[in-house]
């Protein structure tokens, strides 16, 4: 029902759009009674107010403007994949639009934080930035980034808004300070005899860790993907409570954290040694994994099995799990910051890297990460999304489990 009311949402919205844009005979075909709204139909009228957008004198100026600039884009750098995939984008850039993409890699995105916090909003020697997390919070909040991408930037229009929960980032709200790119889900890949269903509870896990003691474990938190499983595991256990996904108080945290631990106190046990030791990462991990030490990984990508099994590197019988109530899914976004010096060709870039031709490529390539636009949405390739906790319980949880389990 949720799916059906996001896109009648859409659909009378971009009517709306169409009515404006006098497009008569379109409107007239979709104002036939018998027909029914479907993804083809919606895909279309998104195209349609795309290139609508893309017409308007506003984004021909950005255009003019953007032609001959250096965007010095500050992202994640410790991905071949990834790296691959932007020398790709760049030289695609470069062709359509006469815009320069330089990679500028960091191992962190708070080095890039830092800098803007030093510079203060005066100019900057950052165009663009991939941002997610305490991080956005942080430049939102202190009033160091461009607002109003989504009013001007056209494939913007193309998002899955509302079936990949796009509008907040860990509880915050983008409000067009940002721009998802792509999306993490996280999701468990197992062997075919660990799970009956495709969808598991905390009790089908503890059941299986008792059927294959010593077998199953999580990566030490606050390792990104360990964090993740007890944040899972925490929004099953307090069914899905609305104070998860706002600012942790300390009544919520006495309330709802009890119940985490109480489960942890009872599945660790039954874990690869004994709960005493983690896996340092989610690629140690899906090593153990490969070698057969464990009967499960976890895994931020829902693409990753296929591309595993491609490889060769798992079993073909391996199957992909994710919670009961949809994988907690959080988005990978774009940002200027306000004291950009070619923020043209930073909306350039990202209106190229929300184009179809860019997100089929960052899917269906060596990365395989899910795409957030509508025509390319599919069950193979996204799981049902959960909502990502508030940024501010993430601490709460990784420092408590320190305390309990970390010693």
């Amino acid at each position: 029902m949720m799916w059906l009311t996001s896109k009648l949402t859409r659909f009378f919205t971009l009517v709306k759009v169409l009515v404006r844009s006098n497009l008569i005979l379109l409107l007239a075909a979709l104002c036939v009674p018998s027909v029914a709204i479907g993804n083809d139909a919606l895909n279309d009228l998104n195209d349609s107010q795309a290139s609508q957008l893309e017409s308007t004198k506003q984004w021909q100026q950005t255009l003019a403007t953007a032609r001959g600039e250096t965007v010095y884009f500050y992202a994640w750098g410790g991905s071949k994949p990834v790296n691959d995939y932007l020398r790709w984008a760049a030289r695609e850039i470069a062709s359509r639009y006469k815009v320069r993409l330089r990679h500028v890699k960091v191992a962190d995105i708070s080095e890039a934080v830092s800098r803007l916090k030093a510079e203060d909003g005066s100019k900057s020697a950052i165009d663009l930035l991939w941002v997610n997390g305490e991080n956005f919070s942080y430049l939102k909040e202190q009033k160091l980034l461009l607002g109003g991408l989504t009013s001007v930037i056209p494939n913007s229009t193309l998002l899955a808004t509302e079936e990949l929960s796009l509008r907040n980032d860990f509880g915050v709200p983008m409000d067009g300070f940002e721009i998802p790119w792509g999306v993490g889900q996280f999701n468990i890949i197992a062997n075919e005899n660990v799970f009956a269903q495709m969808s598991i509870t905390p009790a089908d896990i503890l059941s299986a860790a008792k059927k294959q003691p010593g077998r199953m474990s999580y990566p030490r938190p606050p390792e990104f993907h360990g964090t993740t499983f007890l944040k899972q595991l925490l929004v099953a256990l307090s069914h899905n409570d609305e104070r998860l996904f706002e600012l942790a108080t300390p009544e919520a945290q006495q309330q709802l954290l009890p119940t985490l631990w109480n489960y942890l106190d009872k599945l660790h046990p039954l874990l690869w040694q004994k709960g005493s030791a983690f896996p340092s990462s989610n690629t140690e991990q899906l090593a153990l994994f490969q070698q057969n030490q464990q009967a499960m990984t976890v895994s931020f990508n829902p693409n990753q099995i296929s591309k595993e099994q491609d490889e060769k590197r798992i079993p073909q019988s391996a199957k992909r799990v994710y919670f009961e109530g949809g994988a907690i899914t959080n988005s990978h976004n774009l940002a200027i910051p306000k004291g950009a010096q070619s923020p043209a060709g930073a909306k350039v870039v990202i209106h190229f890297l929300l184009s179809e031709l860019a997100q089929e490529r960052k899917l269906n390539g060596s990365w395989g990460d899910p795409a957030v636009i509508t025509p390319l949405l599919d069950e193979a390739s996204t799981l049902p999304a959960q909502q990502e906790l508030h940024s501010s319980w993430q601490q709460i949880i990784e420092d408590t489990w320190q305390q309990r389990y970390g010693a």
